[in-house]
């Protein structure tokens, strides 16, 4: 994940690397630097001004406390600077109302709001406890609805199926009335995308979100179109009111450039990253973990989160008190932990969230 601003913000700073003071010239030197580093990434002009701006202001006359070196005070400004810019702390969903808290997901065309809805279901009932309902308004895309069904079935989530001949107001007003018919907790509505953003959609998810009254509207977005993502979240934004962002396929965006630039143009927090095609590949976003990862320090917390979440204790457990008695470790024993750290999303996602693996050569962790 943003492997390639990670590696050119790491070539940036090392220039301060054996620095024995901060200059205005050895930092204007670095901050030229990540300037390029930021652009590369496809992250707003803007965004990046306003950036460079801050860390420049901060840096010239900043009294290096003893135990750090200049550049690895530079490094730390950067940082924080880099989660200012994200958000100053993890936003998490608001559904403190009487139930059911209604969540809206909108976004283009493409963007994964379907199999976004399935796995935000899935972690809101594995992990928050609770009962959720989810229902699909897309009556364009064929077999949308039966896409949602499909997820939901496979997750074991409660599904509205709504008949494809029916308006989506119709469908999301009598999923309503179910939702509080059951008690449930939480209705999670799919709603229709297109192509691009035109008159017919936005009145069309304007006159749902009249209807639901939402207390959370997320605006689903790819990560890999960069810029594009912020301007088109912002394009939402003046005409719905978004309390949140999910990044989509953030896996697989090397570069970074959405995640920079949303929080800042929008206004709006991103609240969960998608990171892989499988159920609980959706994680919270976590501003101060990400700008860590992004400066190759790593992600502990995230790292061991997933593994107490993911890992058979019993079995780790089992495998140690084997060892202890003497008893060696066998090939089943490899077998086993390959399986286990596979469950983690393999090595090349466990080296992500290391510290220092960004100092590894591009495309190492790839090769393993």
């Amino acid at each position: 994940m943003f492997d390639s601003l990670s590696e050119r913000l790491s070539g940036a700073l090392r220039s301060l690397t054996g620095k024995s003071t901060l200059t205005e010239n050895n930092i204007q030197d670095a901050l030229s630097d990540v300037r390029k580093a930021l652009i590369e990434a496809d992250v707003s002009l803007t965004v990046v001004k306003d950036f460079i701006a801050r860390v420049r202001e901060r840096a010239v006359g900043e009294e290096v406390a003893k135990n750090l070196t200049p550049g690895q005070a530079f490094i730390k400004l950067v940082q924080s600077e880099l989660q200012h810019t994200m958000g100053s702390a993890s936003k998490g969903l608001d559904l403190k109302v009487a139930p059911p808290a209604v969540i809206l997901m909108a976004g283009l065309q493409g963007a994964g709001k379907t199999t976004s809805v399935a796995k935000l279901a899935k972690l809101l009932k594995e992990k928050e406890k609770k009962s959720v309902l989810v229902v699909s308004a897309d009556v364009y895309r064929p077999a949308a609805i039966q896409q949602l069904t499909t997820l939901a079935n496979e997750l074991e989530v409660d599904v509205f199926e709504g008949a494809e001949n029916r308006l989506p107001v119709e469908i999301v007003r009598e999923a309503l009335v179910e939702a509080k018919r059951k008690f449930f907790d939480v209705l999670i509505v799919d709603t229709a995308g297109r192509l691009a953003i035109d008159e017919e959609m936005m009145n069309e998810i304007q006159s749902l979100h009249s209807e639901l009254k939402p207390i959370e509207t997320l605006f689903v977005v790819d990560a890999m179109t960069g810029q594009d993502a912020a301007a088109t979240a912002k394009a939402f934004d003046d005409l719905l009111p978004l309390t949140g962002v999910v990044l989509t396929k953030a896996d697989g965006d090397a570069r970074g450039g959405a995640a920079l630039s949303v929080r800042h143009i929008t206004g709006k927090p991103i609240k969960f990253l998608g990171v892989g095609e499988k159920a609980d590949a959706l994680e919270a976003f976590h501003p101060d973990r990400i700008a860590s990862r992004i400066l190759g320090m790593g992600d502990m917390l995230s790292l061991i989160e997933e593994a107490e979440k993911k890992l058979d204790r019993q079995k780790t457990e089992k495998l140690a008190r084997k060892i202890k008695r003497g008893k060696g470790f066998d090939l089943e024993d490899f077998k086993e932990q390959l399986s286990q750290m596979q469950s983690m999303g393999g090595i090349s996602s466990i080296m992500d969230k290391m510290p220092g693996m960004g100092a590894l050569p591009a495309g190492a962790s790839s090769m393993v």
